[in-house]
């Protein structure tokens, strides 16, 4: 080392990198022969390590069951979902409904399977039934995505493919408002459209419906949110004609309480 002229002479040392020398030591030679799982070192197959996600989980989650008040009517409505596996792979059940005068009034049933394929977002495929009182029952392909959208928006997009030509899409999103650590609001927006007129069901071709909500949520625990709010529903096209044929109204505003909980 030269310190008179200000520089650093290293002689034959060399920088790390490149091919290992002929007399490097063998970077396996430490384990002295033994291999992982195997000889009298290895432990039994209780008492292998097993890493997070490769354990299969279940879980039960409804985002809503609530009590809903429009028009001088009420009624009870739920949606939410099941599902059981691992972090990749899953099998879901996701289910919404009404209940009006302890009958079920129209609901959709989907069995899905759940495969991840980023850290965000994953796929869905299967299969959607839906039942509505005095109408046809319908039945649905599905493929779908379902995700958390950069800045935090909460999406579920589905497109559906039924028999006689039937097409259909949905769409979700919703985000988290905080006001405190416990305490926010939950914007919410939701559009279904389809490919061709069901008159049975009153539903039109193109946008069919749409809902819009707010609701104020306080989360006591992770798994029980009790919650408040209001939604505005509308039906456009040729779905509004329906409901105005029916005697429905095409708009109403919608008042409710209920709960979020899971386990």
């Amino acid at each position: 080392m030269n310190h008179g002229g200000g520089e650093m002479d290293h002689g034959d040392m060399k920088m790390q990198g490149g091919s290992a020398p002929p007399d490097a030591r063998d970077p396996d030679a430490y384990s002295g022969g033994y291999l992982r799982n195997e000889g009298k070192y290895a432990l039994p197959p209780s008492e292998t390590l097993v890493m997070s996600d490769m354990h299969n989980f279940g879980s039960i989650q409804f985002d809503k069951f609530e009590y809903v008040r429009a028009r001088g009517d009420e009624w009870m409505a739920y949606e939410g979902e099941a599902w059981y596996g691992s972090t990749y792979n899953r099998a879901v059940i996701k289910a919404e409904g009404e209940i009006a005068d302890g009958n079920l009034q129209h609901s959709k049933t989907q069995l899905l399977w759940r495969h991840a394929i980023s850290t965000f977002w994953d796929t869905e495929l299967g299969f959607r039934f839906d039942y509505e009182s005095g109408a046809p029952n319908r039945e649905w392909l599905a493929f779908g995505f379902k995700g958390l959208a950069p800045y935090w928006f909460e999406v579920d997009a589905t497109a559906y493919v039924g028999p006689s030509g039937r097409t259909a899409l949905g769409l979700k999103a919703e985000y988290d408002v905080l006001l405190t650590q416990k305490l926010y609001l939950q914007p919410s927006i939701e559009v279904n459209l389809y490919g061709k007129d069901d008159v049975r069901r009153g539903i039109g071709s193109g946008l069919a419906d749409g809902t819009a909500g707010l609701r104020l949520k306080y989360e006591i625990t992770r798994q029980f949110v009790p919650y408040v709010g209001v939604e505005w529903a509308s039906k456009f096209g040729k779905s509004a004609d329906y409901a105005r044929a029916s005697g429905e109204s095409k708009q109403e505003t919608r008042f409710v309480a209920g709960l979020t909980f899971r386990f």
